[in-house]
């Protein structure tokens, strides 16, 4: 690319940042969420936050402006307006946006992932999984090119076109799925696809199983014996596709799920603890403050203090 082809792909990436964030103000003159296309979720917000989900499904997420933190496990990942991130198995992560005030919001989307659709993509585009693919984490970050910037802009675009969005969504989703392909994603979205290497396809089950039995005892031993696996072979597949052992895997859910219930349903923390699967209240609060960074009952004030706010 010459210096002339260079000048102009920047100022094409730089329009097309100035227009995503304008329509997204638009869209959204206040703080909150909503989503916009079926399966397109944008948010707003003017203050950093943390999250309070415990469980996300496959997505494509996306800042138009400020920043946001990922936790998965012990792992800490970062994304901003030049950085996306992409998960593709169901996991118990929490977001912290980090960057955010009045004057200079933070904007943020997310597009859920329909495997049927990504599966078709992979198809039709050729791009071949590789051995030692299911090695690959099912989340990570990694740098926004131009093409891909503008297939986010003209899905945003849609927001404003009712008549167009019925027949033009589905197009671009599906280039979107394609630039994550040609931009080395392969690997990571054959997580999402059945027909996919057998370690893999083995582990997105045990991920179902830890999701439906969170508040039972952990059976390793019975899990990898029903899988097919030896012990040794689930734990080092399962932390390379998550990032985590099973059992920090099934600790995030619960301590998750026991926020949202203290949260949401004004649960104790010693009844939270309990109805997760936690015997020992101190075991718990011990976990919990690892986990959040304070224990459960200053946490769930912050957390109220924050939404009031």
């Amino acid at each position: 690319m010459n210096r002339r082809e260079a000048k102009r792909e920047d100022q094409r990436v730089q329009s097309n940042r100035e227009e995503l964030l304008e329509r997204m103000a638009r869209v959204l003159p206040e703080d909150g969420a909503l989503e916009a296309l079926e399966g397109l979720f944008l948010a707003r917000l003017t203050k950093p936050m943390e999250s309070t989900l415990a469980l996300y499904q496959p997505a494509f997420c996306f800042v138009a402006q400020g920043g946001k933190q990922v936790l998965i496990g012990e792992e800490v990942l970062w994304y901003d307006p030049g950085h996306y991130l992409l998960f593709t198995v169901d996991l118990p992560v929490v977001f912290r946006v980090e960057e955010a005030s009045r004057e200079q919001p933070y904007f943020g989307l997310r597009l859920d992932l329909d495997p049927v659709l990504v599966a078709s993509v992979l198809m039709e585009s050729g791009f071949e999984s590789r051995k030692g693919d299911a090695n690959i984490k099912a989340i990570g970050v990694n740098q926004v090119d131009s093409n891909l910037l503008d297939a986010v802009v003209r899905l945003v675009r849609l927001v404003d076109n009712p008549h167009g969005r019925k027949i033009l969504a589905p197009l671009i989703v599906r280039e979107i799925v394609y630039r994550l392909l040609a931009g080395g994603e392969g690997a990571r979205l054959g997580h999402l696809v059945a027909s996919s290497r057998g370690d893999t396809r083995r582990i997105s089950r045990a991920i179902g199983r830890l999701r439906e039995q969170y508040n039972e005892p952990l059976k390793i031993e019975e899990i990898a014996r029903e899988l097919g696996m030896s012990i040794s072979g689930f734990h080092h597949h399962f932390k390379s596709v998550t990032s985590m052992s099973p059992l920090q895997f099934q600790k995030q859910i619960r301590l998750q799920e026991a926020r949202r219930l203290m949260l949401g349903e004004d649960l104790d923390a010693a009844s939270a603890g309990h109805r997760v699967g936690y015997e020992d209240p101190a075991y718990f609060s011990r976990d919990y403050k690892k986990l959040f960074g304070a224990p459960p009952q200053r946490d769930i004030a912050k957390l109220r203090s924050n939404l009031a706010a």
